[in-house]
């Protein structure tokens, strides 16, 4: 079976996203650092509006003072286009204004900036985003959201800097303003896919905050030796550095979800690890590693280079022990492994 391109290897994949990570799972995973500030919840806004609000553009209304959506109005929105949000999608919408401004603030996000944002939704990170004076590219699957979100944005920012492409983030070749940043709440079935897809194909975004489920973003950040170090771990450091930056409570969102989340701030190195061949050879290794993540090296990578005595020969000539796991190599080690298998050919 070939591996996959992006994302997880096989046996490498998270948890059922209908099942959290409890605390004893989670003991000893970070435990150097200091716990994480929750994100949570600001007091909820009053369901009822004005009488004299303006009316929105195809019917929303919203506070003559507000710049962002609060709960009443995301449930109008959702209603009023027919939105039932769906597991399918990954889509549980952002609520609370508190959380956005935290978000936008780890963001660094400044006027000027253009900024990438996947999965906008109904608009409440967009409209954070765009509060900063920053320009913003959105990125929306649903044809219902992706129509709706410009008439929102200029209701409640007008003359934003707000272009709406309405594709699979998947599946884009080109973005308009070269983003220098992505700042998005992930659809957590494609999180990770995603993300990593984005990096390769666009060098322009030097740095991020992105919000995905807690388990996947902790795999992105987990340095190696740890539990919950993988495939993901490997490839997001490829890119750059990833760290978590604080966990975001379940009530910021409707509907609830029923998996905790954890933002995932990252900076792209300045110049890239390799060239793409041996990116593409050294995430092989990585999907392999990690199909048989509990077989020493010279086992779970015979496949890739050979058999098991090739395998041990190349990883000699890498300076890597044949031994290990690979849990234990970082980025740069399967990549003096995949040196070592190219210059051998």
């Amino acid at each position: 079976m070939t591996p996959p391109r992006h994302g997880y290897a096989p046996g490498d994949e998270p948890e059922s996203a209908t099942r959290s990570t409890t605390d004893e799972e989670g003991a000893g995973r970070h435990a150097a650092d200091a716990p994480e500030p929750v994100l949570a919840p600001e007091p909820a806004a009053s369901a009822g509006l004005p009488a004299d609000v303006p009316a929105a553009p195809a019917g929303l209304a919203v506070p003559a003072a507000r710049s962002l959506l609060g709960p009443a109005e995301i449930r109008d929105l959702a209603e009023m286009l027919g939105v039932n949000p769906t597991k399918k999608l990954g889509q549980n919408f952002v609520i609370d204004g508190n959380t956005v401004r935290r978000i936008v603030k780890v963001a660094t996000v400044s006027p000027g900036d253009t900024v990438l944002e996947v999965g906008p939704g109904l608009g409440s990170l967009t409209l954070g985003l765009l509060e900063t004076g920053a320009a913003v590219v959105a990125v929306e699957i649903d044809e219902r959201l992706a129509e709706q979100l410009p008439l929102t944005v200029e209701l409640m920012h007008p003359g934003a800097q707000l272009t709406v492409i309405r594709q699979d983030a998947l599946k884009i070749t080109e973005l308009p303003g070269d983003p220098s940043r992505l700042v998005a709440n992930l659809p957590y079935n494609v999180s990770v896919p995603v993300l990593l897809y984005l990096l390769e194909n666009f060098p322009s975004i030097r740095a991020g905050v992105v919000m995905v489920q807690a388990e996947v973003g902790e795999r992105l950040a987990a340095p190696p030796g740890s539990k919950v170090y993988g495939s993901p771990s490997v490839k997001a450091a490829w890119y750059g550095a990833f760290r978590t930056a604080g966990k975001v409570s379940r009530q910021v969102f409707w509907p609830v979800p029923g998996v905790d989340s954890i933002l995932i701030a990252f900076e792209r190195r300045l110049e890239p690890l390799e060239s793409e061949e041996l990116r593409r050879a050294t995430f092989t290794l990585v999907d392999a590693a990690f199909q048989q993540r509990r077989k020493m090296l010279r086992q779970s990578l015979s496949l890739v280079l050979g058999d098991s005595t090739t395998a041990s020969e190349i990883m000699t000539r890498a300076g890597i022990d044949p031994t290990e796991r690979g849990e234990q190599l970082t980025a740069e080690d399967f990549l003096a492994i995949a040196r070592a298998q190219l210059a051998g050919r």
